[in-house]
């Protein structure tokens, strides 16, 4: 299975260059990678060991060849001499020079909380939430709260899956103020579409951490992380109930492709036309951290 996506910035037709693709094909297409997924892979202590790994100073070594396969721009990063990283997972969630990421300064635009490929949903159905083309899930089952469930009923849900190319932090898509990270156990299936298409409910079975974000534009937004597999951690580096600016930083995964997910409330945002077009044909967006995604609703 190719995966495509359409990169915003041309509005040309891309293949993605997946890692790992063929160690996925196998997991995911044949019987005994069922197995082992199963009894192995999803697991947290295959992802908990595999992250402690890339903490070992000895896997810096291979963040060249990581780089190159996956034509990553290193001046984009702070830090853009690969020796300079301690390990591969110091690499992994670099942090980004602040021109390399320009956010929009308009309190009318909703931004895109990371770096990834994008998929957008307008007025949705809680009890059949969008996974992927075919395949759905349960919003109260991703909240694990059927009232918070229901507040988002035909409100807005924008997808942000990060491929481990991509700038691992996670930031705030306006200005407000945060609550507590609530985390929910779970497995840690992959987040890639040859995942999403073969087993249902992948977000809800997942390790997960669900922030309630108290924007100043757009009302109460809920930020969900989801892990995947390989992914040590997921790390918050905000302070809870402190007022953020937009774009400021909320945390970050360590190695491994994950997962952002905004809900927003009915007639609080207006998603661009070409996400919400690529949506409908069942194509993600590539799109950047900072990137409008959306612009608010005023009320009459």
């Amino acid at each position: 299975m190719d995966i495509y996506y359409i990169d915003r910035k041309t509005g040309e037709k891309k293949k993605e260059v997946v890692a790992g693709e063929r160690f996925l094909k196998w997991i995911y297409d044949t019987k005994q990678g069922n197995t082992l997924l199963e009894l192995l892979v999803k697991k947290k202590v295959f992802s908990f060991l595999y992250g402690k790994l890339q903490d070992m100073s000895w896997s810096k070594r291979k963040i060249k060849k990581f780089v190159e396969n996956l034509s990553i721009d290193m001046t984009e990063a702070d830090r853009e001499n690969i020796y300079d990283y301690e390990n591969f997972n110091d690499f992994f969630a670099r942090k980004l020079k602040e021109t390399a990421r320009p956010i929009s300064k308009d309190c009318e635009q909703l931004i895109s909380p990371a770096d990834g490929r994008v998929l957008a949903y307008e007025n949705i159905d809680m009890n059949r939430m969008v996974q992927i083309k075919g395949n759905f899930y349960k919003l109260e089952e991703l909240f694990q709260d059927n009232e918070l469930a229901r507040n988002y009923e035909e409100g807005t849900c924008i997808i942000v899956r990060l491929c481990p190319a991509d700038y691992h932090r996670f930031h705030f898509p306006d200005s407000g103020v945060p609550g507590t990270s609530k985390q929910i156990k779970g497995q840690y299936y992959s987040v890639n579409p040859m995942a999403l298409g073969k087993l249902t409910d992948i977000y809800c079975r997942n390790k997960r951490e669900i922030t309630f974000f108290r924007s100043d534009h757009f009302g109460e937004i809920v930020f969900v992380e989801v892990g995947a597999t390989c992914v040590g951690s997921i790390i918050q580096t905000y302070i809870p109930d402190k007022h953020v600016k937009k774009g400021g930083e909320k945390g970050y995964f360590k190695f491994g492709g994950s997962t952002v997910i905004l809900f927003l409330k009915k007639n609080k945002v207006k998603i661009d036309e070409d996400i919400v077009y690529n949506t409908q044909k069942g194509i993600e967006t590539k799109a950047n951290m900072g990137e409008t995604l959306g612009k608010r609703i005023v009320n009459q």
